[in-house]
């Protein structure tokens, strides 16, 4: 260990190609992140100003969209200054920031969405004991609750990453300081963060679906019961947007996380990131404004007022 030079910085690839490639690549990038602030922002204003979307469902949503806006800005602006060129180099603690923001955000984004997925059952399974369930008071209970678990819990094993020596090479195969790539330029032993990584994911991704997954067997089971196609129709449309989120949201999750790091392709990996932070951020507000009705008719109340 005394003969090893550790690395102060890092050097991100990004995306290599051609100058008008990456250009338009950074333009496409900023365009989308522009969009996920003013389409997240416009949510939560929405849900603020109209009283009739103070309910549960609706405060886990602002959630979700403060955590979007703050998901895609830790990693979007830094991948545009990657692609022009002018910004490639990471000092090594920013790299460690970075990396805790974006897995703790995600790891957020996981509870979160199971949050969601438990308030559907009590409001379509017992909806006359809903109200009692789900106060205001457990609502706060169940997002503090997602935040800390998950900021807590990744901070355990970015420490742990923040103790591996990295003596060159400093290129990473990525546009922000992925998990993977760390471990592959560390020239040291990463078996104890690897084997963290795999528990975390399992605890975070893999506890995270099953609680989704059986919450939807109990709406879909408690829908199918209903008489009237009208009632069915009505109980699945207060949960479509939902589940079309959490489908986009965990496929990406379990792909690039629930498997060992040494089975992780790191273009592939940074196909599925650009994924999940550029792209998912973004169709969210859109998904919960087209395949809600709530939303949609608190957005045209808004536009008549203007």
């Amino acid at each position: 260990m005394g003969n090893y030079t550790r690395v102060q910085e890092f050097i991100l690839l990004g995306f290599p190609g051609m100058w008008y490639f990456r250009f338009s690549l950074s333009v496409v990038f900023s365009l989308m992140y522009g969009l996920t602030v003013m389409g997240n922002v416009s949510i939560i204003a929405l849900v603020w100003t109209t009283t009739h979307l103070h309910t549960p469902m609706y405060y886990f949503l602002c959630n979700l969209s403060f955590l979007e806006i703050w998901y895609t800005t830790a990693s979007v602006p830094k991948a545009v200054g990657v692609l022009l060129g002018n910004s490639q180099t990471m000092p090594f603690i920013v790299c460690v920031l970075q990396l805790f923001l974006v897995l703790s955000l995600g790891s957020t984004e996981c509870f979160l969405l199971a949050v969601m997925a438990y308030d559907r059952y009590l409001a379509i399974c017992h909806p006359l004991h809903y109200s009692s369930l789900m106060s205001n008071i457990f609502c706060i209970q169940l997002a503090c609750a997602s935040w800390l678990s998950a900021f807590l819990g990744i901070s355990v094993l970015v420490f742990l990453v923040s103790r591996l020596s990295f003596c060159g090479p400093n290129i990473i195969n990525h546009f922000f300081c992925d998990i993977d790539s760390l471990i592959a330029l560390s020239c040291t032993d990463t078996s104890l963060v690897e084997l963290t990584v795999f528990f975390a994911s399992i605890i975070v991704v893999v506890a995270s679906c099953a609680v989704t997954l059986i919450s939807y067997i109990y709406i879909i089971l408690t829908i199918l019961k209903i008489r009237s196609a009208q009632g069915r129709r009505k109980a699945f449309s207060t949960c479509s947007a939902h589940l079309t989120v959490v489908t986009l949201w965990f496929g990406s999750a379990i792909f690039l996380y629930v498997k060992p790091s040494a089975l992780n392709s790191l273009d592939m990996n940074k196909f599925i990131n650009s994924f999940n932070t550029i792209i998912t951020p973004l169709l969210n507000p859109f998904i919960y404004t087209l395949r809600n009705k709530d939303v949609k008719r608190a957005l045209s109340k808004a536009f008549s007022k203007m």
